[in-house]
């Protein structure tokens, strides 16, 4: 709502506070930490996507040191309700206070789980634009975090990989073969890496892997099925679908996912969720 003060001055008014139009606008509401750099001296550059804005950067004052204002909350993959502020024509937000909504940190941990959740961190980060509203992948996220456990990460992680090739637009039509357009209902298909669609057999590429009947009904149960449903069950092959998964990812951002083959037995060494990249993210 906009009014103006006694002295003329137009005000907005944001979650009950008045505030001056062409200052800062106060921003409150459920977000999720993807990364944090250190900035400055006790400084802290966060990558933070909330649900309200999509995926925005700012600095946390102090953050290296303020237990009251952030306390664990700085962790990657942690989801918090925010209180950040923004300033027309600055490129960073200023980040006021985080409060705990869920912890990864409030679980059993080991290298595998903070692999999944690294990867999931580095998929959001790569993926979304900044200040493009998502909320259908900021649901996914929040569905799919409680379910990465100790000893059963493999589904989870399929299944956040999976559906953000849907949710981004890059997920193949499986049921037909891309070059010749021959059915493929009930029968293997092959992928690549190196180019988009699957293949039947006669036009698999160079490098193409092939992906089995069963897998691919795999993927399909995933569409249609709830995380928590899915992540009971034993997927003994979750490190094949990762693998496709985690391909079309890559193909389609354009990098390696660093994270992702600690996921399919190359265990590198125990990732520490809280390390601060020396990378300052575009």
């Amino acid at each position: 709502m906009v009014a103006r003060s006694s002295s003329g001055l137009r005000v907005l008014f944001w979650g009950g506070v008045g505030l001056a139009e062409g200052r800062v606008i106060a921003h409150v509401g459920e977000a999720i930490v993807l990364r944090t750099w250190p900035f400055l001296e006790a400084d802290l550059l966060v990558s933070l996507f909330t649900r309200e804005q999509g995926r925005v950067k700012g600095v946390a004052r102090h953050g290296m040191r303020s237990r009251r204002r952030f306390g664990g909350a700085l962790e990657p993959m942690t989801v918090v309700r925010a209180t950040y502020a923004e300033r027309p024509k600055q490129e960073l937000m200023r980040m006021d206070a985080f409060e705990i909504v869920w912890s990864p940190m409030s679980g059993a941990v080991d290298w595998e789980r903070m692999a999944a959740l690294q990867l999931m961190a580095e998929v959001l980060e790569e993926a979304l634009p900044e200040l493009a509203v998502e909320d259908a992948v900021f649901r996914l996220a929040a569905a799919v975090l409680p379910e990465v456990r100790v000893g059963r990460v493999g589904l989870p992680a399929v299944y956040f990989c999976l559906w953000m090739s849907r949710l981004m637009g890059w997920m193949p039509e499986l049921g037909h073969c891309v070059v010749c357009g021959l059915d493929l209902g009930g029968g293997p298909v092959w992928w690549s890496a190196t180019a988009d669609g699957v293949t039947c057999e006669d036009d698999r590429r160079g490098g193409s892997v092939a992906l089995g009947a069963a897998r691919v009904e795999e993927i399909r149960r995933v569409f249609r099925s709830g995380v928590g449903e899915l992540a009971v069950e034993d997927w003994p092959a979750a490190a094949e679908l990762l693998r496709f998964a985690v391909g079309l990812l890559e193909r389609h951002l354009g990098r390696r996912m660093r994270c992702a083959a600690a996921l399919w037995g190359v265990p590198p060494p125990p990732p520490t969720l809280g390390a601060k990249s020396s990378r300052q993210g575009s």
